[in-house]
């Protein structure tokens, strides 16, 4: 079997999810490619043809996924991971929630306008609490853009300041708890409850928040399995919610996650496995190996690398673990049986279009702007939009640039900025400010006012340096 040529997507200004280091052993040279935005459509297609590449392999932002839609049908012999299919749900939460739909997947009951008279009618006429989400945008910076409103006149309020576009709400679900599960293959190599603080009920740790890894419910990893599947995902994360009424919802799905660097080596490790057609080695991850890393310190959790488990072989000394069962859902089980339960399968990549953009394309078809006056399922015939090339970058990393974000946000003086980049990396500060911003209230003197000021500085510092 000839080994396909593999290249990483990049683009400018955006935080690589893998590097070389993630395929250790891949014994052919990897190449990258580099997407410039603006009008580098033509370009970045003619290298991909040059380096004669046959799979890319990189997640792509939200500001980006309608271009690389043009672009993936212009490289039809080319294999994207994660598929643009699989990635449909990255670009909002309005993708989310139609990708919930199709497969009958539970979540939250969910209402999404972009008619404003419409939505603001709906408003009008709903019972309260209802929880109001920007749809569109790169992340949720730790729970920044999620909203709890308990009137009408505060959910009115609300969508006239901040101007989100579709109108997105979501019935409050009261939650014990909510539980990020990732998976590799469809078996899940992670997981962690996260849990509001006394009285609140936003879970993120950025907002003071709890996280720990122990006693997962099965309910919890059935439903993050069929909903990786249901993404044909060969790498997914889903928050599920675990509500004070016993059920479970999908909130969040994407391939788009932070993630420790050695659950990006056994992404890599199995993409290699999978690509190699069984000639490399598949990664062994058994399960509930979160419940024993996770008491190791987050800081140094952060530096592992290539972490290893042995496979369970059957022996006689094996007989000395025989009364070590783990109870988990109706029965008890040895691990090595939940790993049966459990498998890593080789996601196998599709022949046909699920989410092509003439039909699932509603943000750029009705701008917040546009005169038609239509709910979304009523659009579903129109001819598509015409998609531009221009999106703006997601994350900048240049210490610079970040010196001068800090230093022109009111409150944050030079020797909290000093002590900002002694705590954390640039990478690390970039991270955080996409997914973590609450671990920045680490630094003394920097409380959730203070941090609501760096979020919104750094949304602004992006737009700004697209236009």
């Amino acid at each position: 079997m000839r080994l396909p040529k593999l290249g990483f997507l990049y683009l400018d200004y955006v935080l690589r999810f893998f590097d070389h280091s993630n395929f250790k052993g891949w014994p052919e040279k990897i190449e990258t490619v580099t997407y410039h935005w603006k009008n580098d459509k033509k370009r970045f297609i003619k290298e991909v043809k040059k380096k004669k590449i046959d799979v890319l392999i990189g997640n792509i932002p939200a500001t980006a996924y309608e271009t690389f839609r043009e672009i993936a049908r212009e490289l039809p012999h080319v294999r994207f991971i994660p598929s643009l299919d699989t990635q449909f749900s990255n670009k909002s939460k309005e993708n989310v929630t139609r990708f919930a739909w199709k497969y009958n997947l539970p979540i939250p009951q969910t209402h999404i306008f972009y008619d404003r008279e419409k939505g603001y009618k709906f408003l009008r006429q709903t019972d309260y609490p209802k929880i109001v989400k920007r749809s569109y945008g790169p992340s949720n910076y730790g729970g920044y853009f999620v909203h709890k409103v308990d009137s009408v006149d505060e959910a009115i309020a609300l969508f006239d300041e901040k101007k989100y576009h579709p109108i997105y709400v979501q019935d409050f679900i009261p939650m014990e708890a909510d539980i990020r599960v990732m998976l590799i293959g469809h078996k899940p190599v992670c997981a962690f409850w996260r849990r509001p603080p006394e009285g609140d009920w936003l879970t993120n740790t950025s907002q003071g928040g709890s996280m720990d890894y122990q006693d997962v419910p099965k309910n919890v990893l059935d439903l993050a399995v069929k909903v990786s599947k249901s993404a044909n995902a060969e790498y997914w994360a889903c928050d599920v919610a675990y509500g004070k009424d016993g059920n479970v919802r999908i909130l969040e799905c994407a391939t788009a996650f932070a993630a420790f660097p050695y659950i990006r080596d056994w992404i890599g490790q199995y993409l290699m496995w999978s690509l190699s057609g069984g000639k490399m080695k598949k990664p062994h991850l058994p399960m509930f190996n979160w419940e024993e890393l996770g008491k190791i310190d987050s800081s140094l959790l952060r530096t592992m690398r290539h972490i290893t488990f042995g496979k369970y072989t059957p022996s006689y000394d094996g007989a000395y673990f025989d009364d070590k069962k783990k109870s988990y859902g109706d029965s008890q089980y040895y691990i090595h049986e939940l790993d049966e339960q459990y498998p890593m399968l080789d996601v196998a990549p599709r022949d046909y279009e699920e989410w092509p953009s003439e039909k699932w394309n509603f943000q750029d078809r009705f701008p917040f702007k546009s005169i038609k006056s239509m709910e979304v399922e009523n659009i579903q015939n129109l001819d598509a939009p015409t998609s531009g090339d221009e999106a703006s970058p997601e994350i900048i990393i240049d210490q610079q640039d970040l010196q001068t974000l800090f230093e022109d946000i009111s409150g944050l003086g030079s020797k909290k900025i000093q002590k900002i980049f002694e705590e954390f990396s640039e990478d690390e500060i970039v991270e955080n400010l996409e997914f973590n911003p609450g671990a920045f209230s680490k630094i003394k003197g920097i409380k959730e006012k203070l941090v609501k000021k760096i979020v919104s500085a750094w949304v602004s510092f992006k737009e700004d340096r697209v236009n």
